[in-house]
């Protein structure tokens, strides 16, 4: 049983949440599983102070991956090294290797331009640029070129619809985004992420600004995503990360300390450090 559940069933403000089962996990984990995205001795530094130490971990792909761990542990660094956005701070530098479908993303031959939209991010704070609905979602393919309005029109009711919001907007496409709810704008910024067809997806903690029922609705998106995609998300809920991800690490002080499929770590972690955090004895 794990530490931090007595059952499956998790009560989300009111709405009853009911995480996968020990033996669909296993079912599907007969799959042979590749991996997306490899790391292998990374560190990463702001200026002179250190901020992540030899980090490696692989992420199979169609799998949601959380990462937990307490503030200022690294965890969002992480998430954002994986894209290079985390270079936009001058004073960044980094070492060790990460591939990105067995291509090194440090390489000056990979693009960043590539590797930011194979690999999209969805932050913390729902973050609609100050335009419609449908020029939210449109923005990425017309930066790719991509003009005529028929086009755009497929592209904007696919990913409206892949996240999940498309009935609930689809009458209101010319209203601005920022006159949407909290859980709506957020769901909208991951349509904007899915129309420029990434492989991964990045989340930055994408509920911790949402209300209970919001928070769920993402949840249910998140796991029906994964057919399609792979997502890597942090978290500071522990219940969370158990509902939702195939597999989880936890991060403190900038290590890895731990990384397992998901339940083996909640039920029978292997490090001190990991059984006391997900029993609440820090952090």
């Amino acid at each position: 049983m794990s530490k931090i559940q007595e059952n499956q069933e998790t009560n989300v403000g009111g709405m009853t949440s009911t995480a996968p089962t020990v033996e669909k996990r296993e079912k599907k984990q007969q799959k042979k599983v590749n991996n997306v995205i490899e790391v292998n001795d990374l560190n990463l530094w702001y200026g002179s102070d250190q901020a992540l130490y030899e980090v490696s971990m692989n992420v199979p792909e169609e799998q949601v991956t959380a990462i937990i761990g307490p503030s200022g542990c690294g965890k969002s660094t992480f998430l954002k090294t994986l894209n290079r956005m985390v270079e936009m701070v001058p004073i960044v530098k980094t070492s060790g290797s990460i591939k990105y479908r067995n291509e090194e993303i440090f390489s000056s031959k990979f693009k960043q331009e590539y590797l930011r939209t194979k690999v999209g991010m969805v932050f913390q704070k729902p973050n609609p640029f100050p335009k419609s609905v449908y020029d939210n979602v449109a923005y990425g393919p017309r930066v790719h070129g991509i003009k005529k309005k028929e086009v755009l029109d497929q592209i904007v009711e696919k990913s409206l619809k892949d996240a999940a919001i498309w009935d609930e907007l689809k009458d209101r496409l010319n209203e601005n985004a920022y006159g949407l709810s909290g859980g709506q704008q957020q769901r909208v910024c991951i349509a904007r992420a899915l129309a420029v067809e990434p492989d991964v997806i990045l989340m930055d903690e994408p509920t911790s600004a949402l209300d209970p029922i919001s928070t769920a609705k993402v949840e249910e998106l998140v796991r029906e995503l994964k057919k399609k995609y792979s997502i890597i998300i942090v978290t500071h809920n522990m219940q969370q990360a158990a509902r939702i991800s195939d597999k989880t690490a936890f991060f403190l002080n900038g290590e890895l300390i731990e990384f397992a499929e998901t339940d083996n770590l909640f039920q029978n972690p292997q490090d001190k450090r990991t059984e006391d955090y997900i029993t609440g004895r820090f952090g």
